[in-house]
């Protein structure tokens, strides 16, 4: 096929100009490719290289095939780590979910210093994570913390927040709730700007109260956006690290210890490469596995909204 385009215009000659086009678009691809391999392709691969060894710093490394992921198993503080991995990531979605969608459909009604509110809401959004971890350390602490002030003034007991292995996750999930449901408002806020103002021109017209309105106009088309929030909730969670480490470092005990936080101390407090490169594997399948499972779920309900549409 001629890479040479049509007669453009005719020279004094009598010959016709043809356009010069490149033989190929690779020129222009080369750069980022190798961009892309450099920066996430061999990395993972010399990941999964290492996950096939046994490579503790110091010691040769010996090629054990599987035995890092059997080893998975039978590790009892690593499967206690994905427990708690699941748990403190449902609650970190579905809890901000719930008062970030709350918190859009407050804002978007109009009323005086909306916008001032606004900003007001999104700041915790806008914290670095240490700073924030720092900050909620001294506010759970169980004698001079302010959330223990708060509850003797309402008559309840002081609670241990994260010095105890029953409310460590709830409360890191507080935290985690107070910094990222400004996320999810922002973008439910951005989904009901987004609808048109004729459906609920209509409900008024057919009498439909608040509940009604909610129910069957804004709620089904603001849930793209919500599963939008969810995915980036979830994948957020599912590898937090900096808060939880900041506050607890995996304690009291291992009662707070996610994958994240197994994964570096194998790594960085026992040295064992080979198998925290198998965690690391299995980590990362965890969270394509969690997103691909919203994707389905956000699929089948597109599906169901087509069919019911006609």
């Amino acid at each position: 096929m001629s890479t040479l385009a049509e007669p453009a215009e005719v020279a004094a000659g009598g010959e016709p100009q043809r356009e010069w086009r490149p033989r190929s678009y690779w020129p222009f691809v080369t750069p980022a490719l190798i961009v892309v391999l450099a920066v996430i392709i061999f990395p993972w691969l010399f990941t999964i290289w290492m996950s096939l060894h046994e490579w503790k710093v110091g010691s040769p490394t010996t090629f054990v095939g599987l035995a890092n992921y059997l080893r998975l198993p039978s590790d009892p503080r690593f499967v206690e780590s994905v427990g708690h991995t699941l748990v403190y990531t449902a609650l970190s979605v579905l809890l901000p979910l719930i008062l970030g969608t709350l918190a859009a459909i407050v804002f978007h009604a109009r009323f005086p210093l909306r916008g001032f509110l606004r900003g007001l809401f999104i700041l915790p959004m806008m914290a670095t994570p240490v700073a924030i971890a720092l900050v909620w350390t001294m506010m759970f602490h169980p004698q001079l913390g302010i959330l223990n002030y708060l509850l003797s003034l309402v008559g309840l007991p002081a609670q241990l927040w994260v010095f105890h292995p029953a409310t460590v996750i709830p409360s890191l999930v507080l935290v985690e709730t107070w910094q990222w449901t400004p996320l999810v408002m922002l973008i439910v806020l951005g989904g009901l700007a987004a609808i048109p103002a004729e459906p609920y021109e209509s409900a008024e017209i057919d009498g439909a109260n608040l509940w009604q309105v909610f129910r069957y106009i804004t709620l089904p088309l603001i849930t793209p956006f919500i599963f939008i929030a969810a995915m980036i909730r979830m994948i957020d969670a599912v590898k937090s690290f900096d808060i939880i480490f900041a506050i607890t470092q995996g304690g009291p005990g291992s009662a707070s210890e996610t994958i994240n936080l197994y994964l570096y101390s194998v790594a960085f407090i026992y040295y064992d490469i080979g198998y925290a490169s198998a965690i690391a594997v299995v980590f990362f399948a965890l969270i394509i596995a969690l997103a691909a499972v919203l994707l389905h779920l956000r699929q089948r309900l597109q599906w169901s909204e087509i069919g019911s549409g006609a």
